[in-house]
């Protein structure tokens, strides 16, 4: 299964890092997946049939038929996307777009939806007292800062 993946990844063009980003897992369950240490969950499968709907899952788990749903024929160029996304188009502008709005941009955000932060002490910061700095011939040394008034 983990070679299924890894045919998923390859065919979508991304590294290792994007497509962990991609289907919502950490690069490292991804890499130990890929590495043998451990095997993929249905957690992953689920993964990556929502951002993927397109791929079959009897191929996915088993192997058995086709990797997509719906066979591709050849020579047609088609471009795996989920119903949810859509190919942009950067020559054209973004307000061209459906559902896309000049009031949707990051520059009309009302000054209300702009997070406050907010720091509560509840006790004194902690101060360094002292510092050992231990070395390979098993000997260490000490140092306390100096005491302010």
């Amino acid at each position: 299964m983990k070679d299924r993946i890894k045919r998923i990844m390859e065919e979508q063009h991304m590294s290792q890092q994007v497509f962990a980003d991609f289907i919502g897992l950490s690069p490292a369950t991804l890499s130990s997946i890929f590495t043998g240490r451990t095997r993929p969950t249905l957690n992953v499968v689920e993964a990556i049939k929502n951002k993927l709907p397109s791929i079959n899952t009897d191929w996915l788990l088993m192997g058995h038929g086709n990797m997509y749903l719906t066979p591709l024929s050849e020579g047609s160029e088609v471009t795996q996307q989920s119903s949810t996304e859509q190919m942009l188009d950067f020559d054209q502008p973004v307000s061209d777009y459906p559902g896309a709005s000049s009031s949707q941009s990051v520059r009309n955000t009302p000054p209300e939806n702009i997070p406050k932060v907010l720091k509560i002490v509840d006790k004194e910061p902690r101060k360094v007292t002292e510092i050992r700095v231990y070395y390979d011939d098993q000997t260490y040394e000490t140092f306390v800062p100096m005491k302010t008034k």
